[in-house]
């Protein structure tokens, strides 16, 4: 089992940035994949970036490329997502979630863990 608890979100401007962290127990966090997830109401969720265990591979969604940063640092047990130019259409819930074998980083049905989500919300 992994226990995942993000943090680091909050109300901004338009243009502002944000840090979320997703911390990790349980399991070594060192072997699992993690993603970035967001929810706005009455949306599906949409898949923001993912990083594989060692670091030195991620992913982005479309919407988020060129403003958004994922990295991680295995000795805290921790993932942040870097958020820069926030756009009011950023506004959701922030989910991280984790997965052990990075068969389809994109899609949030291959992760097994997922935190209980942060909320995001940017003024414009």
């Amino acid at each position: 089992q992994v226990q995942l608890v993000e943090s680091g979100g909050g109300l901004v401007q338009a243009g502002g940035s944000l840090r979320l962290s997703c911390v990790a127990s349980g399991r070594p966090f060192s072997t699992y994949a993690v993603g970035w997830f967001r929810q706005s109401p009455e949306k599906e969720r949409d898949f923001v970036a993912a990083i594989n265990w060692s670091g030195g591979n991620t992913y982005y969604g479309d919407s988020v490329k060129g403003r958004f940063t994922i990295s991680r640092d295995n000795a805290k047990n921790t993932v942040y997502l870097q958020m820069y130019d926030l756009k009011p259409e950023d506004t959701a819930v922030y989910y991280c979630a984790a997965d052990q074998t990075w068969r389809s980083p994109r899609n949030g049905r291959f992760y097994d863990y997922w935190g209980q989500g942060t909320q995001v919300t940017i003024s414009s």
